[in-house]
């Protein structure tokens, strides 16, 4: 809800509530606008005035904004800081006039509040689901310089989020330049809270760091072109001795995809400031008369219940109110993807073969990956042109989505169409389409280079070469990879003035190609990718409901990126395959049972050379998909808990729990075995305190081959290691492993936990011991009693 408050000594007073928060900020006798308070819910009253805080008489070596109220900018809490007028810190918003001057200052025009949530112009936005957004609009000018600054919050009450950004509106008769506009600025009236970043690289992605503030700026930001693996567009401020169960905490999520900054600034006076939009690294935007710049919008939370409480409801946010109604709650087919199992380096046969064992053990969608168009058997060329290669393909997509329709399977596709290879008939055709230097010759990325999405002809070549090849066969899957990072920033389609707009425009052209593909193509489900999780963010997660969360598919590697990425995003946006062993990024080998019980808490998928595995795997593998298909929208779309994290222990835990709360789904997950070790126990969230749960573990299995000789008191028979026997059993036996159940209630299942079954000591394993061995794993099925536990 909003309410305003309007007072005749000409004060206004702005009070923003979610379910669980409020956002409250003032008109001050300047016309500045002043923060009061975000945080815990408090009920609406006239008298949240009364908040205001600063320095009564005058500062020591300060700068007086207004010498009759001894206001000094530096100390106030502002909504919209800017450089010039005392305010030391960092502004969010830099502009230049034509004078040269660089002095803004905005206070009060007027304010609207709507009944429907206003977007900003062309970019990605949170939209309205079952119920309408209304909208606070204030309006702030700069008397001296006619322009004007418009600041939209949008509560989205049910998941304690609030939505803002700035609009920028040039009425001054002349051209001004904008060197930097935040999506928002947020201070904050003390500095004891510990920042939260994701941080990483390639095959790394969305580490979490945390560490206490300081005296200074800490910023984060991406420069590549793509929000980047570097550092997610996300801030976490965690209060003191906040933890995933309790304590307070703020996120802040952009919704952008390109290059970003965010601040954390905490100053002499203790106070915290916080920003986070565009970068203004090598941005300049020229802002003619009569026009205006819309800021990505950011998405920002509060939670006085832990960390946990945040990420649901950014979680909430994004599943409700961010991707496309098509797919919310739409659950996610089980895929195979060719890419590890064939590299470029397939056929039609070799595909379909993959295709029939797929088919048998129960996977849905088929997808084909990089090396499909013409002269693509390597990644040095034909990135552009968008033709099948007939020696591989002889009859198109066509016949091969024909073939896997036969075999009931689905059809998807890879493309790669933001690039072009130096060696393609589109770069021979049109080199001044490719972001390049003219006089320098370019730095490569994979072999490629990035077309110039800023060029609307280049946008409209791509849209119609895009539309040719998913109207050539029954696709119902796209990955769309983005593969090298931005080099040698040149337009040859944009003005000289122009060319330090060139890393946003590109990405509008971007957004606007993906807007008019999937209104094309509505029933086509996207998946972004870019080298995996290089851009995962809310901005591709508009157009597309899932994104590749890495090309690292270790399942211990995964441990921490799928936690590390949980901090925002829910498990219906992560692609997670089941890979071969040894892991093609680092070489480990991990059982096959806990490759599927990490990508299970995502959208499953598997990339590896089915038609190459035991029997063993092969049984395994169809046990799996059973389970997942029986439980796919609690996995996918269930309430989302992190209870261990692997970035502090040896173990790592987190939980989905149902809508109501009758179910749930743990999974526990060590890395190395230890000798003699101690007893666990799980503890969850998020249940019915008073209903009784049935819990069982998955029944998993080992292959017999894992314990050599020491399986024989175990089976009825007796084999030699490395001999015929036990090559023949291991292939074909599941040696299945303890099965614990138990009953108990919710609340003794949150307050004490589930005690697992001891593991292996050294010294014997019976019914009642778990044999988790290194990179081990479990996962528990609890159910209100009353219904069948299916596991």
């Amino acid at each position: 809800m909003i309410f305003i408050h309007e007072f005749k000594n000409g004060q206004k007073l702005f009070h923003i509530q979610t379910l669980s928060t409020s956002y409250v900020f003032m008109v001050y006798h300047t016309g500045h606008l002043i923060q009061l308070h975000y945080g815990k819910r408090v009920e609406d009253s006239e008298h949240l005035t009364e908040l205001y805080q600063n320095y009564a008489t005058e500062l020591g070596s300060s700068t007086l904004y207004d010498a009759h109220n001894k206001l000094t900018l530096d100390t106030a809490m502002l909504e919209i800081p800017t450089f010039g007028k005392g305010d030391y810190r960092t502004p969010s918003v830099e502009l230049e006039f034509n004078d040269g001057s660089r002095v803004s200052d905005f206070t009060y025009l007027d304010h609207k509040k709507h009944d429907t949530k206003n977007h900003p112009h062309s970019l990605p936005h949170i939209i309205e689901s079952e119920s309408t957004l209304e909208t606070l609009e204030v309006s702030l000018f700069d008397k001296v310089k006619n322009v004007e600054v418009k600041l939209y919050y949008t509560p989205v009450h049910s998941v304690d989020v609030i939505v803002r950004r700035l609009e920028l509106i040039n009425h001054s008769g002349e051209t001004v330049t904008i060197h930097k506009a935040h999506s928002f600025n947020l201070d904050l009236n003390h500095s004891r809270f510990e920042l939260m970043t994701l941080d990483g690289l390639w095959i790394r992605e969305r580490q979490i760091n945390k560490g206490p503030l300081r005296p200074g700026i800490i910023s984060i930001d991406s420069k590549k072109g793509v929000s980047g693996a570097n550092h997610n567009p996300f801030i976490g401020l965690l209060g003191q001795g906040t933890n995933e169960k309790s304590g307070e905490c703020y996120g802040f999520s952009l919704i952008y995809s390109g290059n970003f900054s965010g601040n954390v600034e905490v100053s002499p006076y203790g106070m915290t400031r916080l920003q986070l939009g565009i970068s203004d690294f090598d941005f300049r935007w020229k802002l003619e008369s009569g026009t205006s710049f819309d800021t990505p919008e950011v998405a920002m939370t509060y939670s006085k219940d832990g960390i946990n409480r945040m990420s649901q409801n950014f979680h909430s946010l994004i599943n409700k109110h961010l991707i496309g109604a098509k797919w919310q709650n739409t659950p996610r087919p089980v895929l195979i993807n060719n890419w590890e199992a064939t590299y470029f380096d397939f056929n039609m046969a070799k595909l379909v073969k993959l295709a029939k064992v797929a088919k048998d053990v129960g996977v849905e969608l088929f997808v084909l990956d990089d090396g499909w168009f013409k002269g693509r058997n390597d990644d040095k060329s034909s990135l552009g042109d968008w033709t099948y290669d007939t020696k591989k393909l002889p009859g198109g997509l066509k016949a091969l989505s024909d073939r896997l329709k036969g075999l009931g399977l689905e059809f998807g596709i890879w493309v790669e169409p933001e690039m072009v290879s130096i060696n393609s008939d589109l770069y021979r055709a049109h080199p001044e389409w490719a972001i390049q230097l003219r006089d320098r010759s370019p730095s490569l990325g994979r072999n490629q280079l990035i077309l110039d999405l800023t060029n609307p002809e280049v946008v409209n070549y791509l849209y119609e070469s895009l539309v040719s090849v998913f109207e050539s066969a029954a696709i119902t899957y796209v990955k769309w990879d983005m593969n090298r990072n931005f080099s040698d920033l040149y337009s040859n389609y944009l003005d000289v003035d122009r060319q330090s707009e060139i890393s946003h425009r590109y990405v509008l052209g971007l957004y606007g190609l993906l807007e008019r593909l999937t209104k094309t193509f509505p029933d086509i489900l996207f998946e972004s990718c870019s080298s995996g999780g290089n851009r995962f963010d809310m901005g591709m997660l508009y157009y597309m409901p899932q994104t590749w969360t890495s090309d690292n598919t270790d399942a211990v590697e995964r441990y921490e990126i799928q936690y590390g990425t949980s901090i925002v995003y829910p498990p219906s946006t992560m692609g997670a395959h089941v890979s071969g062993r040894p892991s093609h990024q680092v070489l480990r080998s991990t059982p096959i049972e806990t490759r599927f019980n990490v990508s299970a808490f995502g959208v499953l998928g598997y990339e590896l050379d089915l038609t190459r595995l035991s029997r063993f795997d092969l049984k395994v593998i169809k046990k799996q998909i059973e389970f997942y298909k029986l439980h796919r929208m609690l996995f996918q779309f269930g309430t989302f808990h992190r209870h261990e994290s692997p970035f502090e222990g040896n173990s790592m835990s987190w939980s989905v729990v149902s809508e109501d709360k009758d179910k749930f789904i743990a999974g526990y997950y060590q890395k190395l075995q230890k000798p003699n070790p101690p007893l666990e126990t799980l503890e969850l969230e998020g249940l019915h305190p008073d209903e009784i749960y049935s819990v069982q573990s998955r029944i998993q299995y080992q292959n017999v081959r894992d314990y050599g000789e020491l399986i024989n008191p175990y089976i009825p028979v007796k084999i030699k290691d490395g001999g015929i026997m036990q090559s023949v059993i291991g292939n074909r036996y599941l040696y299945k492993l303890e099965v614990q159940r138990a009953t108990l209630p919710g609340d003794v299942l949150m307050n004490i936990g589930l005690r697992m079954y001891s593991q292996f000591s050294g010294t014997g394993i019976d019914e009642k011991t778990r044999n988790m061995g290194d990179f081990g794993s479990r996962l528990y099925l609890g159910v209100i009693s009353k219904q069948k536990n299916q596991c």
